[in-house]
């Protein structure tokens, strides 16, 4: 029951992170939202820095419930191993989402629940 508990845990801290604590960096992370608010080039990658702060919480956030509670089993290597690659991951999929208009949100969506129950089935060692 533990570690059903850690899933959804870790599935609720997505949805919190994902719609409702993403605030501006739900602008910032899009290429015409720059475009709209000047025409400079100084801020043509911006959007890059505010996926990447997005992608960190995010990855940060989903780790939270293994962390509490496996952190005394939890190897370390395998542990970042997971954190950046899920952030890299996050990254890309919000970028094919909202600049390149590859995937809906529902393709999104279905890949980062992929993203944490394959995260969960390693890390927790289901």
């Amino acid at each position: 029951m533990n570690t059903i508990l850690i899933l959804l845990a870790m599935l609720f801290l997505h949805i919190v992170d994902d719609f409702y604590l993403q605030g501006i960096l739900a602008n910032l992370k899009q290429k015409k939202w720059w475009n709209d608010q000047c025409d400079s080039q100084l801020y043509k990658h911006d959007y890059i820095a505010a996926l990447v702060i997005h992608s960190f919480s995010w990855s940060f956030m989903v780790h939270l419930p293994v962390v509490a509670v496996n952190h005394y089993y939890l190897q370390p290597k395998i542990f970042l191993v997971f954190f950046i690659t899920n952030m890299v991951i996050h990254g890309i999929v919000d970028d094919l989402k909202a600049n390149k208009f590859k995937i809906n949100l529902i393709t999104d969506q279905f890949i980062h629940f992929c993203q944490i129950i394959i995260t969960w089935l390693v890390l927790c060692e289901v």
